[in-house]
């Protein structure tokens, strides 16, 4: 197994907690859905999809979901989701970096929060393009790198072991100049807007204890690290938690972005 597989492995275990959290994306999948204006009877990619919020979301608006994740666990929890939810949507395990679909065989292609863990951005990029229609639209949302989130997994970068070389981080895609560079010209009319998640805890000692257990790269970090560390990565976290927490939520911004494929 190369240096990618056993990375992408660690991921695929270390996302399989995140059911709980679905909570806080639901909200904000609204938003995404209605910036890419998703219409009935269009074919729909939703990348990254975890336990369906976004598939489900798009799959009431009228649209035909498919949704495709990297952790088995997301996709029964996203199942029964589309059943309560009395809709139809295909489930598909798989990489966003080797895509298990035609050219061009979808109208819309989005991601919440999904695409920006693959390893080689231009890798995943390349696929979501290749398989949206000409005159598609690819729409995502991302964690800015300036703000909490993106602050977050740059904290927690810094005391987990190093990623393989080339791993680029994921908040990179939260800034609007890297997008553009990284959808080039084959894109038109790339468009942003910023939203805000509103994450509703106690105290930024309980934000932390939350990450701890459901957010892979901040669970992964506190399994394995040295005791000392993990005590003082633990205080940096509530530090930079307490910044953004403000009558028992925690302002959590996000950038979305909307692009037809040329």
């Amino acid at each position: 197994m190369d240096d990618y597989s056993e990375f992408k492995a660690a991921q695929k275990k270390g996302w399989a907690f995140f059911a709980p959290l679905e909570v806080l994306t639901t909200a904000p999948a609204a938003k995404l859905v209605s910036f890419a204006r998703v219409a009935r009877g269009q074919r729909v990619l939703d990348v990254g999809s975890g336990t369906g919020v976004i598939a489900v979301t798009a799959a009431r608006a009228g649209a035909r979901v498919t949704a495709l994740d990297l952790t088995p666990e997301l996709l029964e929890v996203g199942r029964q989701n589309a059943q309560l939810a009395a809709v139809e949507i295909e489930f598909r395990e798989g990489d966003v970096e080797a895509l298990p679909f035609a050219d061009a065989e979808f109208e819309v292609v989005l991601s919440q929060f999904g695409h920006m863990f693959a390893p080689r951005p231009e890798v995943a990029i390349r696929e979501m393009l290749r398989v949206l229609r000409p005159g598609g639209t690819i729409a995502f949302s991302t964690w800015p790198p300036e703000l909490f989130m993106g602050r977050m997994f740059a904290l927690t970068a810094r005391y987990a072991p190093p990623p393989p070389a080339g791993v680029a981080p994921p908040p990179q895609w939260g800034d609007a100049n890297v997008v553009r560079e990284r959808l080039g010209g084959a894109v038109r009319d790339v468009t942003f807007d910023r939203a805000t998640l509103l994450n509703p805890v106690l105290s930024p000692a309980h934000h932390r204890l939350q990450s701890e257990r459901y957010a892979a790269p901040v669970r992964r970090l506190v399994e394995s690290g040295e005791p000392d560390k993990v005590a003082q990565f633990r205080r940096e976290y509530e530090a930079l938690a307490a910044e953004y927490f403000d009558c028992n939520v925690v302002r959590m911004d996000f950038l979305m972005t909307r692009a037809v494929k040329a």
